[in-house]
């Protein structure tokens, strides 16, 4: 088998039971969440980072929680097309974004210490770190979400 089927039957594997169009839907509210996420947690570590110590812990956690709300609308909408239950659909989402959280806010002090030694830029490391947390919390999100937010 050429390298090249072996990539499509290991995705094929690994997408067979999301519908094709919930994955596009995903897609594409992932990249307005993303766009939207790593947004806000800019604009608020620019704002922050003169303000306070570690100002982009403060961005990150104001960020995480203005774009749970964005996130959750769309994902409802547009992704998995739920109905009523918004209350409890809400609990469910806030529930595994603050795991999300949680994990992302604890891994973004190393990962910022990590960026910095390796590219000598300590203004732009917790940009890098954001970015590589943003593309964790995609791959957890939908699966949280597919198996506990939104499920039937």
């Amino acid at each position: 088998m050429s390298a090249r089927r072996s990539w499509r039957v290991w995705i094929a594997g690994l997408t067979s039971h999301i519908p094709p169009g919930q994955f596009l839907r995903y897609v594409a509210v992932g990249i307005w969440n993303v766009s939207f996420g790593y947004a806000s947690y800019a604009a608020f570590t620019a704002v922050l980072m003169g303000v306070i110590p570690y100002g982009y812990l403060a961005a990150s956690l104001l960020s995480s929680l203005l774009n749970i709300t964005v996130a959750f609308l769309g994902y409802k909408w547009f992704v998995f097309r739920t109905k009523g239950r918004y209350l409890q659909e809400w609990i469910r989402a806030l529930t595994l974004y603050s795991g999300i959280m949680a994990l992302g806010i604890v891994l973004l002090p190393p990962l910022v210490a990590a960026v910095t030694h390796i590219t000598h830029s300590p203004k732009r490391a917790p940009y890098v770190a954001g970015a590589v947390i943003t593309a964790l919390n995609v791959c957890l999100s939908f699966f949280g979400h597919k198996k506990f937010s939104f499920r039937s």
